[in-house]
């Protein structure tokens, strides 16, 4: 029997801190279907559409059930084949609870036999990727077993996958095999980040995993190698080979884990107590010290703002052919790309300083202490990519540190524009090789520039020594980095961790100016204008209004946004201009509404490389202030200014560029002004253009010189190029081959 009930809801009570009031609802009808079961009614809502509800998309830290303790490996290579011939041995223990199977990656071996060290044999399953072993009884927390496995790896022979930022995760790769090539050398060498290396040993491949290591390589005579830690001893062999022994007494992540394999000049050096050395070309071996521009003098700049010394027992860089990633910070033994191996000359202007600073910075930030998840990858990479800023801060001042930091910035509103964004700390990616983008890097450095701005220098320093003292040899997430700012300040900071760490986006605003005169009064709006759906609608943030009057006296005024619309009203003298962010902390993309004047006016007042660069590309074709950028301190605004200057028959201008082109301490402004002259065809320009390249030292201004000689004089420039012909600058390669386009004939 159905039929239908009309439900009414009335005389709800609310009572409240002020007092009470009675509310009465009428509830739609709703239909219901009942069923008689003797006096009990049971009765169940229709529903006109199911809606489904789903969990977010969690990927979780690695479940550890056992402790890897050690890694012990001997290796030997099969070049013709590209096969690690490998025994290992690694000692175990259960984490926490009794265990009986142990499960270890394995990716794409040949398993010869797996065992105790003791010889028992141990069952196993193997799927290509994990092995599963079962032990010979039960093991107890603290309890330790060694394994003995004896393996081939293949790493050539699996399939292989990659990703922007690592193009291959073959793990270990071998060039030029065959020594086929006489223009490459014969190399091998590994990529372990982030699950790889377990292609070429057996592990436990998770970065919240940590291990001692030693490792020896049995190769040919000729070859230098390289591993973590220190060389223990190098044996030579009977059969015209030699087994080198490296040991890691400090525990690191198996994804640090590296071997390195070249006929290698090795330059060495010193940091203190500890040795620090350089693997390149033999070709090479004069410029190694300043292809690895700094690195003892890094090594005790960062120990010291850190106040906390270098961790590891030595320091090595390697440069390796067919790199498949820019750099890797594998623990004591980094890895480089060949495109940082260049001469001296070539390095002038055109330093490897960032990237020396970022791996040697992952020293502290991912190998002492390192992200328990890829999810929480910017815990490395964050870190790594604010060294560079304060690298160059130190070194070079202000304007290349913040020449460097809008470049980030740039970079990291270009990708959100075109991929979308999401959390820094991204629980929810897709593939854990997506963590490798510019979020992790240059937003998690974007992000510790403000957090050091937010409690100040003191405290942030102060902070980082507390993070790691508190975690070092240990895997983190991003709440214990919270936890020792609040420890170390007093502060209460989760509001900036959630919105910057763990929501989306970044504030876009819309900022404009008026000034009263009557009330003396600039009236500044601000408005949060990021799209709600795809960002946290309101970001919260202190910000400085820098105010200059007419005589360039700055007047500062502190604020605090923390509303989507906010306005203010600032007593203030009559502005010439006014500069938002004026102590150039914030991640923002920001939209002023201010006249031509106050752009000018920002250029000349301010000491900033932003506002200047800011004020140069809004205002680029304004002779005034191009007049005066060409003076700036900072080279690169002075090429950019020299590059976009009219042309002018002046010669108070002509002779300033002239000057420039000789003597402006940084070559690609030099570059820039010979160029300037060649477009307005300069008297005597064909002379400047010999002198300079018989004096230049950089190459931007031997190959523009160069192009100038050939625009003028053919035959002059073929002999010029040939005398040039071994330099191995692209730049100069290039203005050769147009040389010889244009007047070479048939050559």
């Amino acid at each position: 029997m159905q039929h239908l009930i009309k439900l009414f809801f009335i005389g709800l009570l609310f009572v409240g801190c002020g007092g009470s009031k009675t509310i009465v609802y009428e509830a739609p009808v709703v239909e219901f279907e009942e069923e008689l079961l003797d006096t009990l009614i049971v009765s169940a809502p229709k529903l006109e559409k199911q809606k489904s509800y789903f969990l977010p998309k969690y990927n979780r830290t690695h479940t550890r059930t056992h402790d890897l303790i050690h890694t012990k490996l001997d290796l030997r290579f099969d070049w013709e084949n590209q096969h690690v011939l490998g025994k290992a041995e690694l000692t175990l223990s259960p984490l926490f609870y009794t265990s009986k199977s142990v499960t270890l990656d394995a990716k794409w071996f040949i398993i010869n036999s797996i065992g105790l060290k003791n010889g028992k044999v141990l069952k196993y399953e193997y799927d290509g990727n994990q092995i599963t072993i079962e032990l010979d009884r039960a093991y107890k927390r603290n309890e330790e077993y060694v394994l003995a496995i004896d393996y081939t790896a293949r790493p050539n022979e699996g399939p292989e996958g990659g990703s922007a930022a690592i193009m291959s995760d073959k793990g270990l790769f071998f060039i030029n095999p065959l020594n086929s090539n006489p223009n490459k050398p014969q190399q091998i060498w590994t990529q372990g980040e982030t699950e790889n290396n377990s292609k070429w040993f057996p592990t436990i491949d998770k970065p919240n995993e940590r291990c001692t290591q030693e490792l020896t390589m049995t190769v040919q005579d000729r070859f230098k190698t390289l591993s973590n830690g220190k060389l223990i001893s190098s044996t030579k062999n009977s059969d015209g080979t030699r087994t080198d022994y490296w040991r890691q007494d400090k525990d690191h992540t198996p994804y640090l884990f590296m071997v390195a394999v070249g006929e290698y000049a090795v330059v060495e050096d010193r940091w203190k107590n500890i040795p620090v050395e350089y693997y390149v070309e033999p070709e090479y071996k004069e410029d190694a010290r300043d292809i690895f521009n700094h690195t003892p003098e890094m090594l005790g700049f960062f120990s010291d703002i850190l106040d906390y010394e270098y961790p590891w027992d030595k320091y090595s860089s390697v440069v390796c052919r067919d790199y498949v990633s820019g750099a890797m910070e594998n623990t004591t033994a980094v890895v480089f790309g060949e495109f940082v191996q260049r001469h001296k000359r070539e390095l002038i202007d055109a330093d490897n300083d960032y990237i020396v600073a970022h791996e040697m910075f992952h020293h502290w930030f991912g190998d002492l202490v390192t992200c328990e998840s890829w999810a929480n990858l910017t815990l490395n990479e964050g870190f790594a990519n604010y060294s560079e800023y304060l690298w160059f801060e130190h070194k070079y001042g202000n304007d290349r540190a913040e020449a460097h930091r809008q470049s980030e910035m740039e970079s990291y509103l270009y990708s959100y524009d075109q991929t979308g964004g999401h959390p820094l700390i991204h629980y929810g990616y897709d593939d854990k090789e997506d963590m490798f983008d510019a979020h992790s890097y240059n937003k998690g450095g974007l992000v510790l520039h403000m957090l050091r701005h937010i409690v100040g220098d003191d405290a942030f320093f102060a902070s980082l020594n507390k993070y790691l003292v508190d975690n070092a040899y240990s895997a983190v997430e991003t709440d214990e980095l919270r936890m020792a700012f609040e420890d170390v300040t007093g502060m209460d900071l989760n509001w900036f961790f959630d919105q910057w760490y763990f929501e989306t986006g970044h504030p876009v605003l819309q900022v404009s100016y008026t000034y009263d005169t009557l009330k003396g009064s600039l009236n500044v709006r601000v408005e949060q204008t990021q799209d709600a759906e795809l960002s946290i609608p309101i970001f919260q943030f202190p910000v400085v209004l820098s105010v200059y009057d007419v005589e360039g006296n700055l007047m500062e005024y502190p604020l605090f946004i923390d509303e989507r619309i906010q306005e203010f009203a600032l007593s203030s003298g009559l502005p010439s201009t006014v500069i938002f962010d004026g102590h150039q902390s914030l991640l923002m993309d920001l939209f002023e509404d201010k006249p031509e004047s106050y752009w000018y006016n920002q250029f000349k007042f301010s000491p900033n490389y932003r506002d200047r660069y800011l004020s140069l590309r809004r205002l680029s074709s304004n002779e005034n202030l191009l007049a005066l950028a060409i003076d700036d301190p900072y080279g690169p605004i002075r090429a950019r200014a020299i590059n976009k200057f009219p042309k002018s028959n002046d010669e108070k201008i002509i002779l300033k560029m002239k000057d420039l082109a000789i003597n402006d301490p940084y070559s690609f402004a030099r570059s820039a002004a010979l160029k300037y002259l060649d477009k307005i065809d300069a008297s005597d320009i064909e002379g400047l253009a010999s002198e300079i390249i018989k004096k230049e030292e950089a190459y931007p201004g031997v190959a523009q010189a160069l192009r100038i000689i050939s625009n003028r004089d053919g035959e002059k420039a073929m002999t010029v190029a040939d005398s040039l012909s071994s330099e191995p600058s692209s730049m100069v390669q290039n203005a050769i081959v147009d040389v010889y386009l244009n007047h070479g004939g048939e050559k």
